[in-house]
């Protein structure tokens, strides 16, 4: 398949559609905790199942299922694919339990995490360059991250889960040589058999909620599709218009507004050891912002 390579630059469409995913996934724990009587494997099935149509829609409102086609008898696209497809899948049923186990805060500090990430990835990956003060950030959250594993006795596993795998799920998607659309409805077509088969054999057990008398878990289970194209497909299109490093940046977003929905919401208990850690975090960040206005003013624009 032949296609250029994304230009390593930021646009404004990007920006718009890269801050518009960011706001909804800020509300998604309040959907998600609407659902934690739900089992997460049922929960992430229905969310591949039911962002399939959405998915389809869209490429053919407007006319690029050709590509998609194509990319469905390209090894190495269909592999790519299927990688993507298989870290999706682990982020959400990393996501899905923690908002349901009351790990809300876990999974905050896991998409905080998630900017810094990017910055390793995007030097190591793309040939980024990684500026003084974006060392110190990055050693600053890595010493976070050990503040929390004293206090747990362990490695903080979810927001670690959380922050691989969509660290590298959006180096795929930048790295993808198709649409983003497209490269979406790849994914779930990819994850739609294995969905299928669970949910027909929970049906057939009786131990599914869909469609079983409350019409309350079938309409939200049903919403799971709206819930997770929508800002996916916004991510997408926007990681293909902006440098990995400012997609990075822009994760503040999410995890800001999970933190404040799972301390004053949720309730969740935010002790000494998150004290120490969180501002720690966000201390990084200030330095990978800072660092970045100022490469910035370096640089003409384009």
């Amino acid at each position: 398949m032949t296609q250029l390579a994304p230009k390593n630059t930021d646009t404004l469409r990007g920006f718009i559609y890269a801050f518009s995913a960011y706001f909804i996934w800020g509300f998604l724990p309040l959907y998600m905790k609407a659902l934690a009587h739900v089992p997460p494997q049922e929960v992430i099935v229905h969310r591949v199942i039911w962002s399939l149509p959405i998915a389809a829609a869209v490429l053919l409102y407007q006319g690029r299922t050709a590509e998609l086609r194509l990319a469905l008898r390209t090894p190495l696209t269909l592999f790519m694919g299927a990688v993507a497809a298989t870290l999706i899948s682990l982020n959400w049923g990393a996501y899905v339990w923690a908002i349901g186990a009351g790990h809300a805060l876990d999974a905050a500090l896991g998409y905080y995490i998630n900017p810094l990430f990017s910055i390793l990835l995007g030097a190591i990956l793309l040939q980024e360059r990684i500026a003084p003060l974006q060392k110190a950030a990055v050693a600053l959250a890595a010493l976070a991250v050990v503040v929390l594993t004293v206090d747990l006795g362990r490695l903080p596993v979810v927001a670690v889960i959380l922050m691989v795998t969509w660290g590298f799920y959006a180096y795929l998607k930048k790295q993808l040589p198709i649409g983003p659309n497209q490269g979406f409805a790849l994914e779930v077509i990819l994850l739609s058999p294995f969905a299928l088969g669970y949910m027909i054999y929970l049906q057939v057990q009786g131990s599914g909620h869909f469609l079983m008398g409350n019409a309350w878990d079938t309409g939200l289970l049903l919403g799971c599709g709206v819930v997770t194209a929508v800002p996916l497909m916004f991510y997408a299109n926007g990681a293909k218009g902006l440098r990995l490093s400012t997609i990075g940046i822009m994760q503040y977003i999410a995890p800001t507004m999970i933190m404040l929905t799972a301390v004053f919401i949720f309730k969740e208990p935010f002790g000494i050891a998150r004290m120490i850690a969180f501002p720690m975090i966000w201390v990084a960040l200030v330095l990978y912002t800072l660092s970045m206005f100022r490469d910035r003013k370096r640089k003409p624009a384009l």
